[in-house]
């Protein structure tokens, strides 16, 4: 499933920025200092979402189309980080319809790939984004990302951890051991992320 060409697409500031929804999207999202675009790079084998050290930077939607070795194309889409306290609650707050715009009515949108820090672990934000996303019918694939920063025997009960926190039901997938570091967890991710997009798209959920 490793790719065999990536390319930007477009980043969107508002969804009329959208790019034209043609392929399988999977979206990447998780706190703004949780390792987003090193993950994307790693994906993709080579630097295509921009690293900072400043927290937050990430503001705007941005996609990738990815060819991968083999079966269909599909999308990567880099969400903005969220939950840093060192960002304006301002701003964070002006992503939050751009990006509840996308994840309820995008109708190519598969799943999503929520990163938690291993060392941090799942907090209120990651909680409650899960059941959401998963109330829309997506699939949420947990990474556990800077996996190299805690010694082997210690990684193991933090994918037990996250597990018995975010429970079980239809759409969740087992939480992923990953390090851009060390290339662990990428054939792994790949392969929930090609199940994903293979998926037929998710029911619009119930009228409350």
């Amino acid at each position: 499933m490793r790719p065999r060409s990536v390319r930007f697409v477009t980043s969107a500031a508002a969804p009329a920025d959208f790019p034209p929804a043609e392929v399988p999207e999977i979206a990447i999202a998780g706190r703004s200092n949780v390792g987003t675009s090193s993950l994307i790079n790693a994906l993709c084998g080579r630097d295509v979402a921009r690293t900072s050290r400043t927290p937050g930077r990430t503001r705007l939607l941005n996609w990738f189309h990815v060819e991968p070795a083999r079966g269909a194309p599909l999308a990567l889409v880099d969400l903005p980080g969220y939950g840093y306290a060192q960002v304006d609650r301002a701003m964070r707050a002006s992503w939050r319809p751009l990006m509840e715009s996308y994840l309820a009515g995008r109708p190519v949108l598969r799943a999503v790939v929520l990163l938690v820090d291993i060392r941090r672990g799942a907090e209120g934000e990651e909680l409650d984004f899960a059941p959401w996303l998963l109330a829309r019918g997506l699939t949420v694939i947990p990474v556990l990302t800077k996996a190299d920063k805690l010694g082997k025997a210690q990684r193991a009960p933090e994918v037990a951890k996250l597990a018995r926190v975010l429970g079980k039901g239809p759409g969740l997938e087992r939480p992923i051991l990953f390090s851009a570091h060390e290339g662990q967890g990428l054939d792994e991710l790949w392969k929930a992320i090609g199940r994903a997009a293979r998926s037929p798209a998710a029911a619009p959920p119930e009228p409350a």
